[in-house]
């Protein structure tokens, strides 16, 4: 098992991913620190090419990550979602958010989002 928590790559190709060394860079802290996060589910991972990431839109203008994501990822998590399909939803194209789930967390919609991840979960 590894110690760095990440599933399938289940998302689009077009979706960037970072790397774990960018990520630490952006936020300013070790990889180990990095690694935590993904262990207390504060951020997701996918693994391509062999390679862990962590997709790109988890991040905000500065680099650091969207402030309502922790919370998305432990309702979904609550909710009784695995990685994968916490991933798979959060970007799935929906027609009453501009873009996807992920995609709405930057804006005044995150809230939208959380709520509708909450009704999920029943």
């Amino acid at each position: 098992m590894s110690a760095i928590p990440y599933c399938d790559d289940v998302l689009d190709p077009s979706v960037s991913l970072l790397q774990l060394a960018d990520v630490a860079k952006n936020l300013g802290v070790p990889v180990t620190r990095v690694q935590q996060l993904l262990r207390d589910h504060q951020l997701l991972a996918v693994r391509r090419d062999g390679v862990p990431g962590v997709p790109e839109v988890f991040f905000d203008d500065d680099g650091r990550i969207v402030k309502s994501l922790p919370g998305l990822i432990a309702v979904l998590h609550d909710g009784g979602f695995s990685d994968e399909e916490m991933l798979l939803w959060m970007f799935r194209s929906d027609d009453s958010l501009p873009g996807t789930p992920a995609q709405a967390l930057h804006g005044h919609l995150a809230r939208e989002v959380i709520r509708r991840a909450q009704a999920l979960g029943f």
